[in-house]
């Protein structure tokens, strides 16, 4: 009995975050199979474009993930923003933050709490951190190619671009492009040993 309540109530917040994601946001694309655990922040200006694939998962609640997650899942693509996700992929506690492009490809799993960031934020040069001059801010395109494990708490940065089937490992900060086939790991991250195939 219990059980069915709680599939009953997952089924339905499910149909109703779809439902308000479709109503509020007309350049967000997703298919019906996108699945939300938990209800995740999605902030999207309204010349963003934002295409989500097939079965596409986001875990943003401590009740369906155990590995400890901070916060619900937070994307935010801003003006002129491109942000692209693959079928099958899945996120838990993720923050995307979009100012430019950020392409995941298919079958990507990011652990907990991993952050997906193109921009700086802030610009680099103190006297324009304090007007917070906003076109100093560097910012520049990521891509996450196919069939990508990114570690729990993992940061991938600005300009990167990581190859199809590489492994991050778990707390690594990503600075720099990762060939297709290897694990790289640490702060900054750097590369530990080809993938077996």
């Amino acid at each position: 009995m219990i059980k069915h309540i709680y599939c009953w109530k997952y089924n339905l917040e499910n149909f109703l975050l779809k439902k308000k994601f479709r109503w509020r946001n007309k350049n967000l694309s997703f298919k019906d199979s996108i699945c939300f655990f938990g209800i995740p922040r999605f902030y999207f200006s309204s010349n963003a474009i934002v295409n989500i694939g097939e079965n596409v998962t986001f875990i943003s609640d401590n009740r369906y993930n155990m590995v400890g997650l901070f916060k619900p899942c937070t994307i935010q693509v801003n003006d002129n923003g491109i942000l692209k996700i693959g079928d099958n992929s899945g996120f838990s506690s993720v923050s995307i933050y979009c100012s430019k492009e950020i392409t995941i490809g298919s079958f990507v799993n990011c652990g907990g709490n991993v952050m997906i960031w193109d921009t700086d934020f802030h610009p680099l040069n103190y006297l324009s951190r304090r007007k917070h001059i906003e076109n100093e801010i560097l910012s520049s395109p990521i891509t996450i190619g196919d069939d990508v494990f990114i570690g729990a708490n993992s940061i991938i940065l600005k300009g990167v671009k990581i190859g199809d089937r590489a492994i991050i490992g778990a707390g690594s900060i990503v600075t720099k492009n990762i060939p297709e086939d290897e694990i790289w790991a640490g702060n900054p991250a750097k590369f530990i040993k080809k993938v077996r195939t």
